[in-house]
Parts: C-alpha cells; sequence; structure tokens
C-alpha cells in the first residue's frame, strides 16, 4: 500500500483538503493518505522546512510527501519531484527542495504540466500521482521526467554565531504556543563546549538550565528543552510562552526582504551567551 503524505498552508477553512483526498484515492485506489499538516502560516518556507524535515524522517522509504507551500509563487510550467533518503518529495519549483534536504546530494526531476490543462491545484495533484504510478510500475528514474540542473536554490534560515554565543531566530509556534528555534541539539553543544550558558529572550528574560521534559518546573513557570524533533524550545508548563512573552516567528514579510534577517526583533530571536 503507498504511502502519500500532504503538507499545505491551505487550512481547512474550506473544501480543498478534502478535494486532494478525493482525488488522491480516485488516482491512487487502495493508498494511504497522511496529513502531516495544512497549518502552515502562507508561503513561509522556513517553517515548511522545519515541519517537513522533522516529520519526514519518521516515514518508511518509498513514501510520497507532497508539499503544497507557495504553489503559485510564480506561472511554471512544471513542478519537482525528489529522491531523498529513500523517499520522494513533490513540491512547486520555489526553492523548498533545497532547504529541506540542506544542500545534500539528491536527484531531482522536472515534471512537465500538460499545457492543455489549466494550471491548478488538481492538475499538478495528477502529474504527482502519474510519477507515483509510475515508479510502482518499476518505470526507470530519469524516464519519470526531466534532470533538474538549474531549479531555484535558496538557503534555510540558520542562527548567527561567534566565539561565546549562539543566536536564532523563531521557526515555529505550536499549538501550545510553545516556541521553536533554528537552532538544533547539534549546534549548541558544538559552541556550547562543556561551558555555562544563559538562553536570552524578549529583553530580560533568562534561562540558564536544559529541562528534559515540561514537567521539569513548577506550572507557570518557563522552561528550555530540546525537542523530539531536535531543535530548542521556550514553553512555559501549561502556559503559553509566545503569548506570555509577546514572542513572534519569522514573518511573510521578512520572506520578501533582501536582508531579511537584519529585520528580525527580539521579539523574534533567541541568544545564548557561552561563560
Amino acid at each position: 500500500m503507498s504511502i502519500i503524505t500532504l503538507t499545505s498552508d491551505i487550512g481547512y477553512q474550506d473544501y480543498l483538503v478534502g478535494a486532494i483526498k478525493g482525488q488522491l484515492w480516485q488516482d491512487c485506489p487502495g493508498c494511504h493518505v497522511a496529513d502531516i499538516t495544512h497549518h502552515i502560516s502562507p508561503f513561509n518556507l522556513p517553517q515548511a522546512t522545519y515541519i517537513c524535515k522533522s516529520a519526514f524522517a519518521w516515514y518508511p522509504p518509498a513514501t510520497f510527501h507532497i508539499v503544497l507551500i507557495n504553489l503559485f509563487d510564480r506561472k511554471a510550467d512544471h513542478v519537482l519531484l525528489a529522491e531523498w533518503n529513500g523517499q520522494y518529495i513533490g513540491c512547486a519549483d520555489n526553492g523548498l527542495i533545497s532547504m529541506i534536504t540542506g544542500g545534500q546530494a539528491i536527484k531531482v526531476l522536472k515534471l512537465q504540466l500538460d499545457s492543455t490543462k489549466p494550471k491548478n491545484t488538481f492538475t499538478i495533484i495528477q502529474r504527482f500521482t502519474q510519477a507515483l504510478k509510475s515508479i510502482q510500475d518499476g518505470q526507470p528514474w530519469e524516464q519519470l521526467g526531466t534532470p533538474a540542473t538549474d531549479i531555484t536554490i535558496k538557503n534555510n534560515l540558520q542562527p548567527l554565531t561567534g566565539d561565546d554565543y549562539i543566536e536564532g531566530q523563531i521557526i515555529h509556534i505550536d499549538n501550545f504556543e510553545n516556541v521553536v528555534v533554528n537552532i538544533t541539539r547539534q549546534q549548541f553543544e558544538e559552541h556550547r563546549r562543556q561551558r555555562k550558558f544563559k538562553i536570552f529572550f524578549r529583553r530580560d528574560e533568562v534561562i540558564n538550565q536544559l529541562s528534559e521534559t515540561y514537567a521539569d518546573v513548577a506550572e507557570g513557570q518557563k522552561l528550555a528543552l530540546f525537542n523530539a524533533a531536535g531543535y530548542l524550545e521556550i514553553a512555559i508548563n501549561k502556559g503559553n510562552a509566545a503569548g506570555l512573552f509577546g514572542l513572534q516567528s519569522f514573518g511573510r514579510d521578512q520572506l520578501t526582504q533582501s536582508g531579511g534577517y537584519q529585520h528580525l526583533s527580539f521579539y523574534q530571536t533567541v541568544r545564548i551567551i557561552f561563560e
């Protein structure tokens, strides 16, 4: 049975997610369709990267991930299909593939869209399912589409670092208003080098130790931990950190600005000082 995942910024306010699933079940009878999320902030590629990388790692080989983020960034005659870590990712040619894979070597194809059909979400889904069925039928990779040598490349947001600090950006706020920062445990340990540390955010808020779970502090108290995906998280035990501290994630308007990182405010950054 094929596993197909869906990730999008569509939301659930109208018919579209349900209709997409109907299209998938028509094209691939018997497939299992799993929702990763449909609540990505509109056009927010850094957030989509975090969600996709964190979720895709748990799926078995040959899973087909369809990512409908910033799908119509420009009028295009193709979409992309990538093979990465034994799985397949279908998305628009908008830089997301390079952000998810982090520059790792991958195989990428351009899937041409039918010029006689309207370029909408359903014709794009149909193009992805054509590729999926061809893969299941054993068709060689190079026959699925055209080798992609000139795709859009974008770099993911990376922390700023110095000898005694690392400064990250808020990339996601979850349903509990826990705040996820683009600092991984590996990056933290590499820069920490066994030193003591203080985590600064929202001007005068400081945390100087890491917790393993939310219950390590009393209810209503702030904490920092590395979540199951390996990213730094600022939280309040049974509280809403983002709302109470006025923290914000990297915004859509900043994605379109040159030097967007320079426009971040202290509401969007977390700095760790090593001592």
